[in-house]
């Protein structure tokens, strides 16, 4: 960094953070979703000629700005969390920078219950995205809400799939973008293939294929045909929420998009515990095949299910007295 930049009162403070960033990915960090964040609460001091040095109370104004609208104090804990390491790196340049703690919002630790949709529920949901217009969104959001609730995928995995990384032959997909930074491979029920190839094939009419290009594709203005949004996604669902009326049952402010995956794991360990097979055997199979680093995380959805409490009780029970399985 310019000697020049680190002196200089009258630095953006956006400048600071993409500095941070990059010092970041020299070290080996992967900083895609805290680079969003910090660039949004950046921006956000600079649009406020904010001067002097940052305290916990802006940064609280900015973590309680959530675009979407989520109201939750964990949610702005875990933003906050976010600030933390960026606090203590612009302490260098202004040491009376705060650094924010946990007595704001308290710990980001905590874990909501998340909505399990039933199957009548993912039927509804996948019968009113058929409907939507033109042709080809309703086809795309039918087969991505559907590959989420079939396969327990992060959206944001399904989202930065290319063609070239869905296989219908094979019947399997390759995810690349993963939240650890992990590649890996998700086999396919033949109902999701399916699914899946009735999609490309309307697709195919309309946008160009390309094995490097997108498999789910925006269908709305300049974004027609390039890679379908988060944003978009989210807007979406939230739509089809609120026509659909659904009761919730998870103690988030509605059910969300990510419960499909919640929904995906605790649906297969629920079968599991029906037909006796012994879980502790098959959990760390579907902790790889769901991109979980530790094993522990899966065994935390179990407890969105009254029934199998006491299973995963015991199971974080026994992880605890030993070191964290780190694996897929």
């Amino acid at each position: 960094m310019a000697r020049g930049r680190i002196l200089s009162a009258r630095v953006k403070l956006e400048t600071r953070a993409n500095d941070f960033l990059a010092e970041r990915r020299r070290l080996g960090f992967e900083s895609t979703c805290m680079g969003f964040a910090l660039r949004s609460f950046a921006r956000y001091i600079d649009a406020l000629g904010h001067r002097g040095p940052l305290t916990m109370e802006i940064m609280a104004d900015w973590a309680r700005r959530d675009k979407r609208n989520r109201t939750t104090p964990i949610t702005w804990a875990r933003r906050l969390k976010i600030l933390r390491p960026f606090a203590r790196y612009l302490q260098q340049f202004e040491p009376r920078t705060e650094v924010p703690d946990e007595s704001i919002f308290g710990p980001v630790d905590q874990r909501l219950a998340p909505h399990i949709y039933s199957e009548q529920e993912i039927v509804d949901l996948l019968r009113a995205a058929r409907q939507l217009r033109p042709d080809l969104r309703g086809a795309g959001y039918e087969a991505l809400f559907g590959l989420l609730a079939a396969t327990g995928l992060r959206v944001s995995e399904a989202l930065h799939l290319c063609d070239g990384d869905v296989d219908l032959k094979v019947g399997m997909l390759t995810v690349r973008c993963t939240k650890f930074a992990k590649s890996r491979q998700v086999p396919l029920h033949p109902s999701t293939i399916q699914a899946l190839s009735r999609y490309r094939g309307l697709r195919n009419r309309y946008v160009e294929r390309n094995p490097d290009g997108p498999f789910f594709v925006g269908t709305q203005g300049t974004h027609w045909g390039q890679r379908l949004r988060g944003a978009s996604v989210d807007r979406i669902f939230a739509d089809l929420r609120d026509r659909l009326g659904w009761v919730n049952r998870g103690a988030h402010h509605a059910p969300r998009v990510h419960d499909l995956r919640h929904t995906f794991v605790v649906r297969r360990v629920m079968l599991w515990h029906e037909q006796g097979i012994n879980v502790d055997q098959a959990m760390l199979s579907l902790s790889t095949y769901v991109g979980h680093a530790m094993v522990t995380n899966t065994y935390w959805y179990l407890t969105a299910v009254p029934e199998l409490v006491a299973v995963a009780a015991a199971k974080f029970e026994s992880f605890a007295r030993r070191p964290e399985v780190r694996h897929g």
